[in-house]
């Protein structure tokens, strides 16, 4: 289809494309030997704290039904490290970089924030939802009155728009939505993993060090739709869907529900190269129904 219209644009920030890696697990450095990493319609780093931080004890990934658990714990060199070293790799691939930024305490969050001011990146997204770390993560993510302080302190400080991931271990996720909202994030981002368990009964321990971990995957995509849709509603800011994405039909899944971008994780373990295979894979569809801009997809379900 001639003239297909695949830019989306995130709080003002235009994409050339709704397909992005899911935080925690991307490397541009190691990617690029196996896809076209400019293709992306953006780059999102793995979390970014003040300090290094060594994640958690193996072992602290294993495979589940239709998914993936991990208790990897966030562990990346600290935000000078990534400036440093990081910053001007990704900024080789003309695309637009989101730094995904992690805390223990609103102190680290604020740290992080103030350094990447001047940094050349688009986007931040606002950790407040993983469930493989001792403090912060989730803690921060799953009340409603931290929500609107975090978010609200960062905000103060962030000179670029802030993306919030939303955790799915809540009772009502619409109303998290809305702390965000009111507390100034500019987009969301959901869902991140559930908190789940695997016990393996042969050598009679848990399979993974930290006892519990993340489950992602394509165990989890029904209920990231569902998440989503009830966000969609319940807010006016756009979000950028994730949750058990494998193929362009999931994406469009994603889309319909109503987000604007869609994020790809597990499938990266599974496939190289499925970054780019989803983005052809959405466009075929696009082209196949006789839709000619990406954005419809989300006026389809009303």
């Amino acid at each position: 289809m001639n003239g297909m219209k695949l830019a989306v644009s995130i709080a003002g920030v235009e994409l050339k494309n709704p397909i992005m890696p899911a935080s925690g697990t991307f490397s541009a450095r190691e990617f690029s030997k196996y896809i076209d990493v400019g293709r992306l319609g953006a780059i999102v780093t793995k979390g970014v704290a003040p300090v290094p931080w060594q994640g958690n004890p193996p072992p602290r990934c294993i495979e589940t039904a239709s998914g993936m658990l991990n208790a990897v714990g966030l562990q990346n060199p600290g935000v000078d490290s990534f400036i440093a070293n990081d910053l001007p790799l990704l900024s080789v691939f003309k695309t637009r970089i989101i730094v995904n930024i992690c805390g223990h305490s609103l102190g680290d969050y604020i740290d992080v924030t103030e350094k990447l001011r001047e940094a050349p990146i688009d986007m931040l997204e606002l950790n407040i939802s993983c469930p493989n770390v001792a403090e912060g993560g989730m803690a921060f993510g799953t009340d409603r009155n931290m929500v609107e302080r975090v978010v609200g302190e960062v905000k103060k400080r962030a000179a670029q728009p802030l993306i919030v991931k939303l955790s799915p271990n809540v009772t009502d996720i619409c109303e998290i939505a809305r702390a965000a909202e009111s507390a100034g994030a500019d987009a969301l981002s959901l869902i991140n993993t559930l908190l789940g368990m695997k016990i393996d009964i042969h050598k009679k321990r848990f399979a993974l060090e930290n006892k519990t971990g993340g489950l992602s995957g394509p165990a989890i995509k029904p209920i990231a739709v569902r998440m989503i849709y009830q966000v969609s509603r319940a807010v006016k800011l756009p979000l950028i869907g994730m949750g058990g994405v494998m193929t362009g039909e999931d994406a469009a899944e994603l889309l319909m529900a109503g987000a604007t971008a869609v994020a790809v994780g597990t499938a990266s373990f599974h496939r190289l190269t499925a970054l780019t295979d989803v983005l052809d894979e959405l466009t075929a569809f696009l082209k196949n129904n006789n839709i000619s801009d990406v954005n419809a997809l989300r006026e389809i379900i009303i």
